[in-house]
């Protein structure tokens, strides 16, 4: 059975007890460093996660008779791992625990309703800036790519640097960083991040 799992913003605190279980009992755990990390006391089989994805759902395929655990940032199904391994395997062959992502993490920690909030990722895509600004409010999973810096110019080049960017650095660690700056104070880089583009704050 194929279980992918939430990690939340990336501590063991926000796993729900489903993830946390899942955990317990698989047989083999696929996820980034930083995530296996947390796992020191798991005595199965490791394998680490990284950009060769064929290659990783080739060995799943391989693996449907044991109990894997595949950990994903955040929700495995926003812009996560989870979404490629439902594709691939179907989810009747694909078990998904949900986590918190960052940008529920971001919301909850700066008060910043997400009703009417537009999410999107720069992970792997193009990012539709002209789209950005039609809306006032949305929530931006980064890379490394495209970050604050990148996305600021973006928005100053539309006329649009009066707006509000809620940067949330490394998230749920001892580091954590938290900014509020307009578009144009933007001059930094910054540590993984998740982005909230405000037009009022």
């Amino acid at each position: 059975m194929l279980t992918v799992v939430g990690m939340g913003p990336g501590t063991l605190s926000l796993m729900t007890p489903a993830a946390l279980q899942a955990v317990q009992y698989a047989d083999a755990l696929v996820g980034s460093k930083r995530h296996l990390a947390q796992f020191v006391a798991f005595k199965g089989e490791i394998r680490a996660l990284d950009a060769d994805i064929p290659a990783l759902l080739a060995w799943l395929a391989d693996q449907q008779h044991r109990h894997i655990v595949v950990l994903a940032s955040g929700d495995p199904l926003f812009f996560g791992i989870g979404t490629r391994l439902v594709a691939h395997f179907g989810i009747a062959q694909v078990r998904v625990i949900p986590g918190i992502s960052a940008v529920q993490y971001l919301c909850a920690k700066t008060g910043i309703d997400m009703n009417d909030i537009w999410l999107t990722s720069s992970h792997g895509r193009e990012v539709d800036f002209d789209t950005i600004v039609r809306h006032d409010k949305v929530a931006m999973v980064t890379d490394a790519r495209c970050g604050p810096r990148e996305i600021a110019a973006e928005l100053i080049t539309r006329g649009a640097g009066h707006r509000w960017l809620v940067i949330g650095e490394n998230l749920a660690q001892d580091n954590e960083r938290i900014h509020w700056l307009r578009a144009t104070e933007v001059r930094e880089q910054y540590d993984m991040n998740v982005v909230v583009i405000l037009n009022e704050r």
